[in-house]
């Protein structure tokens, strides 16, 4: 009987030993599983990331069986290009990379985008050099890494803009909270380095939608900010007539340039010597046919904006001076003076265009004029210069269109290889009833006279005023007093009462 219970014991003891060695199997399977199961998550995460940034695989502990998979995968992501989706200068998101990561979240009904932008960044590459510049946008973007208010995603847009997705609505304190954080001065070079920031808001909330058009309407933000007192500016639902418009009108302007729907007009400008007209300047005007008068203060900035003003400038020009030859022909002695555009005075070959084109209408150089905006000039003076002195050197003439509305000072007419100064409209407004205007007026006419240059003021629209700029010594005047714009053929109806007035 006692070796039956000893061999009874035995197979209890050796079945209980087995159900605990089962158990101990199921339970290591389980952990084997589970372990198995977040190394796929953990690296199906990862993977998604090289979307955005390309970087090397860490997952720490990777189970046995998975082993080679993970060598292969890291030797493959070692031999790829880099991810086009990263700025190579912050390590940031670039544009690409945050469309990416927008659009892989859609669809984005809450949060807010922050598009800043740093004022006038380019003047630190001009004063102090492009390395200087690229430490500053470095140290920037690291601030953006280390705010409080932790953005979703950071990303640099082009140059010295930075777009920001914050999961949350931002109050308008926090924007200003955000941006007195981002514009405590850098230490760059042991170089103190202020920053102004502009910044432009689209709460999703209320505007969202693709992502395409949710970037486009935090840049219509970012441009109202630029004229905002205050620096910043949310999107709001009519900002998209506004562009839609100007879309309709960078698409409208070849063909409008095509059907003659943009002509010129011409204003004679009156000689104070003689009393006599001597000159004309060319205005570009444009009649849509369906969105109607269109300002060349609208127009011509957008062609600009487009890469489009080499085409205008060019037409421009041909209009001219195909309409002096046929004044020429008809015994009307003139010079026409054209506006050209910042662009224009970036172009190298800009002088011998000019000169081609006098050889081929058979003109003389005397009979053009070439107009530049002031703040034009000032955007880079040395190549502004250069190019001005190979024109001059044609014998073509030369003026400082809008003279005194710029950022400069009258310090840098002695630079400027220019026979005429124009001063605008803009210095006669009070003129009669406020002295000071009337000083520094008559201040800047003399010391123009005195450096050389004849003195044109535009926009005269009374003999009172008339009168003030006579006694200032003014050459030139322009104004709807003495003649409206015309076009060519009007100009040419009252050309002998222009011409031998008195």
């Amino acid at each position: 009987m006692f070796e039956i219970g000893l061999v009874v014991a035995s197979l209890i003891l050796l079945i209980f030993s087995l159900y605990i060695l089962s158990l101990y199997i199921l339970q290591a399977k389980y952990r084997s599983q589970r372990s198995q199961q977040k190394f796929l998550a953990q690296l199906c995460l990862q993977l998604e990331q090289q979307k955005i940034e390309r970087q090397a695989l860490d997952l720490g502990t990777v189970p046995q069986e998975f082993a080679p998979l993970y060598h292969t995968l890291n030797e493959l992501l070692k031999a790829l290009p880099a991810s086009v989706g990263k700025d190579k200068l912050t390590g940031l998101v670039n544009r690409v990379g945050l469309k990416r990561a927008l659009t892989s979240m859609m669809p984005l009904t809450q949060g807010t985008l922050v598009l800043i932008d740093i004022y006038r960044f380019r003047y630190v590459n001009d004063l102090f050099g492009f390395v200087f510049g690229d430490i500053l946008l470095k140290q920037f973007a690291e601030r953006l890494n280390t705010l409080s208010l932790s953005p979703r995603l950071i990303a640099r847009l082009n140059g010295d803009e930075f777009c920001l997705y914050y999961e949350q609505a931002l109050t308008e304190e926090q924007l200003v909270h955000l941006r007195g954080r981002l514009q405590v001065p850098f230490s760059i070079k042991n170089t103190p380095v202020s920053v102004k920031l502009q910044i432009g808001c689209v709460h999703l909330q209320e505007h969202h939608a693709d992502t395409s058009q949710m970037l486009r309407r935090v840049d219509l933000a970012l441009k109202k900010a630029r004229h905002s007192r205050s620096a910043i500016a949310y999107y709001a639902e009519n900002d998209d007539i506004q562009q839609l418009r100007e879309l309709r009108i960078i698409d409208s302007l070849p063909k409008g340039l095509q059907r003659n729907q943009v002509y010129m007009v011409y204003q004679a400008k009156q000689d104070m010597a003689t009393g006599r007209c001597f000159q004309v300047e060319a205005l570009m005007r444009w009649e849509h046919d369906e969105l109607g008068v269109i300002s060349p203060g609208e127009f011509i900035p957008l062609a600009e904006y487009a890469g489009m003003i080499d085409l205008v400038s060019q037409w421009a020009l041909d209009q001219v001076l195909a309409q002096q030859a046929k004044w020429r022909a008809a015994g009307i002695q003139l010079c026409v003076a054209v506006n050209l555009s910042t662009r224009d005075l970036d172009s190298e070959t800009l002088p011998q265009e000019i000169a081609a084109r006098l050889a081929h209408y058979k003109l003389p150089p005397e009979s053009l004029m070439i107009e530049i905006t002031e703040s034009t000039l000032m955007a880079d003076l040395t190549k502004a210069v250069e190019t001005l002195d190979k024109i001059r050197a044609l014998g073509v003439r030369l003026a400082i269109d809008d003279f005194g509305t710029g950022h400069s000072s009258l310090a840098y007419l002695k630079h400027l290889p220019v026979n005429e100064v124009k001063i605008d409209k803009a210095f006669l407004k009070d003129l009669e009833q406020d002295k000071p205007s009337e000083y520094i007026l008559e201040a800047s006419i003399n010391i123009a006279k005195k450096l050389g240059y004849e003195v044109t003021v535009e926009g005269i629209e009374t003999p009172e005023i008339r009168e003030i700029l006579v006694a200032m010594g003014v050459d030139t005047l322009q104004g709807m007093y003495y003649a409206k714009p015309m076009r060519a053929a009007e100009l040419e109806m009252n050309w002998a009462r222009l011409h031998n007035a008195m």
